[in-house]
């Protein structure tokens, strides 16, 4: 503790303590240790608080001193002053526009501001010029909190709507911080850098511009919002825009037209019109899915999807997530009222309806229920994104009705088949997060202290590195999250795993114990891919479209060269198909250069080329996707060959 109100105490990250007089500066502590850290000192960390060096330290606290070396404060600054710098940079340029808000976000910032006239691609250009002759300027960046009055006043003169707005809106008794780079000044909370020339000149870009309504309300004006992203050096914000570029390359949408696997359309928004090859590819997948559950003794049914809002009622997710529900009313025969229904947004209440069918009984558990349940979620028009974000989709869902008892067990046996599904769809690592009891929920301390020791002790017996999320299971039990990374380091959270001691309760599920008495089950919800629609996205995306063999929609395709060798190009293909593979002839009058550029385009993994010496010779030329060599083979030889290349992962 200090000795007296006019001094504080500052606790150090090694344990160390020292004196300093009450309102000292992080910028003056730096200065106190040494003249190098004084000139590398970027912000600090007060009681794990991000601080400006600006920012008086009025009471005792643990403090840090950051510098560029500290990845996380380091960017948030970088981004957060390139916010303000891009403002005055359109200021500058324009200084009739109007500015709103900055705030950073993942990788970078944005800012909104009012304009007449739209920002063009060559007023970007002109933005990043003047931005980098700001930071070259090494103007300081210099920060005064004012009474709420004053900034009022101050943006009226200015002319500066929004910002008038802003401050009124700041609660009473917080303070009113104002920021100066240069003689160009902004409302922010903080912190920044000392000067505009502690940001990296040349590891920023800004990328695009998108309307948005004023605090995001749709009567209010419409204002231009130029997005930027940032990082610490050249060479990381070149990787990531090769990043992006390969994203594009990648995304499922494009690659799914190119390929004629599927379509939307405003008729039916968020819902996937699969076309035959797209189908193809769902219809191997679910078969996959459909071995694998089976071997691992799940029992599938199929439950209704319009359902009476009564089951949704007893269940909670008519209070809970009627916004997301398709509700339909049909005048019923003789009914007094319309009855009023919905399509399932999730399929757990029907489970629980066919596990209440007929007595239970503890040798009966754990009873593991498993649908490609049909559901239908509303979601907002702007959020739809291919098949990453849809309306109508088909889960790759299951629920385990069990004992508390058998938590553990059940939890060790879905990771076991999780890993097998991830490593034959290309993800041979994943990552876990386990989140735990939040404040708002159901159930005993006891019972929760029993889950969250299962689902950690089933996680333990296959690995040892995942990530605790404390607060964040759901309100009915912790739950585990699985994460994918795909080829370009993206992540994908597909799999999930929920002990769930609420809803047997709600819908009086119960089974007879060995002591003959009536006791609730554990329901467990668990997914693996997700969904059929999504998992399909990210596979496309992650192989570039090349899908493996036994994914490929048209696996072989046998090409002509001249007419004469049609016959036996059908002769091919038949005994392809009887081999088991999605084969097809292309005889059409075009040059072979031309078909094959095409099938690879269509990312047909293998063409076999067939002309007058193949037919004499009973051969094919074998050209396989993305490799320019061919080689000549027995037909024979590479049906055998393809057929077991095509074999899938869980038969092989």
């Amino acid at each position: 503790m200090a000795l007296d109100q006019s001094t504080v105490s500052l606790t150090f990250p090694d344990g160390s303590v020292r004196e300093f007089p009450a309102g000292t500066t992080p910028a003056e502590v730096a200065a106190s240790l040494s003249k190098s850290l004084a000139k590398k000192a970027i912000s600090a960390q007060v009681n794990g608080r991000h601080h400006d060096l600006q920012w008086p330290i009025e009471a005792d606290a643990e403090i840090a001193i950051n510098t560029m070396a500290d990845d996380a404060p380091a960017l948030e600054l970088i981004r957060h002053d390139l916010a303000h710098i891009m403002a005055r940079a359109v200021q500058e340029l324009w200084p009739e526009t109007k500015v709103t808000i900055g705030p950073v976000i993942e990788r970078g910032w944005y800012y909104d501001f009012d304009r007449d006239e739209p920002f063009t691609p060559e007023d970007l250009g002109a933005i990043e010029a003047k931005m980098r002759e700001i930071i070259a300027a090494r103007d300081p960046v210099t920060t005064e909190v004012w009474d709420r009055d004053r900034a009022i006043r101050h943006y009226e003169e200015k002319g500066e709507p929004f910002k008038v707005e802003l401050v009124e809106a700041i609660p009473e008794g917080e303070p009113v911080r104002m920021y100066w780079h240069g003689d160009w000044q902004d409302l922010c909370r903080g912190p920044h850098l000392s000067h505009t020339g502690q940001v990296p000149a040349d590891a920023f870009k800004l990328m695009k511009v998108a309307g948005a309504y004023w605090r995001g309300d749709s009567n209010r004006p419409m204002l231009q919002r130029i997005y930027g992203v940032a990082f610490k050096t050249r060479q990381e914000l070149k990787d990531y825009l090769h990043f992006l570029e390969e994203a594009e390359k990648r995304d499922h949408r494009r690659l799914g037209r190119e390929m004629k696997l599927f379509h939307f359309q405003e008729e039916a928004p968020g819902m996937v019109f699969w076309h035959p090859d797209g189908w193809t590819i769902y219809r191997e997948m679910q078969d996959y899915m459909r071995r694998r559950l089976d071997a691992a003794g799940y029992r599938e049914i199929n439950t209704p999807q319009v359902v009476d809002r009564k089951l949704w009622e007893a269940s909670g997710h008519w209070d809970k997530y009627r916004e997301n529900m398709y509700i339909t009313e049909i005048d019923e025969e003789h009914a007094q009222e319309k009855r009023v229904n919905a399509l399932k947004p999730m399929n757990c209440p029907c489970h629980v309806q066919v596990f209440n069918t007929g007595i239970k009984s503890y040798r009966d558990l754990p009873l593991r229920l498993a649908e490609f349940g049909s559901c239908h979620r509303y979601e907002a028009h702007g959020a739809l994104h291919g098949l990453m974000r849809v309306r109508g989709f088909t889960q790759d869902d299951a629920h385990i009705f069990c004992t508390e008892d058998q938590i553990e067990a059940e939890c060790a046996g879905f990771i076991d088949l999780l890993s097998k599904v991830y490593r034959d769809t290309g993800f041979p690592s994943f990552d876990i997060k386990l989140s735990t009891r939040p404040e708002v929920r159901v159930g005993s301390d006891a019972v929760w202290d029993k889950a969250e020791a299962a689902l950690e002790k089933a996680i333990l017996a296959v690995r040892n590195d995942y990530e605790v999320d404390p607060g964040e299971g759901a309100f009915y039990g912790p739950k585990l999250d699985f994460k994918l990374t795909d080829a370009i380091g993206r992540e994908w959270q597909c799999g999930t795993f929920q002990a769930d001691f609420n809803l047997p309760e709600r819908l009086d599920a119960s089974y007879i114990g060995a002591d003959g008495e009536k006791h609730r089950p554990v329901m467990l919800h668990r997914a693996i891919l997700g969904s059929f629609e999504r998992f399909i996205g990210i596979l496309i995306e992650n192989y570039s479209g090349k899908l493996p063999m036994w994914l490929a929609p048209r696996q072989v395709v046998v090409a002509t060269i001249t007419s004469d060798a049609d016959a036996y190009a059908e002769e091919a293909v038949a005994a392809l198909r009887a081999a088991g593979l999605r084969a097809e002839a292309d005889l059409r009058n075009e040059k072979i250069n031309y078909k094959v550029r095409e099938h690879s385009l269509g990312k047909v993994p293998v063409i076999l080329a067939v002309g007058q010496r193949e037919v004499d010779e009973r051969t094919v030329t074998v050209r396989r996707l993305g490799e320019k060599a061919t080689a000549s083979a027995g037909l024979d030889e590479i049906v055998s060959r393809l057929a077991e290349e095509a074999r899938p992962p869980d038969r092989a």
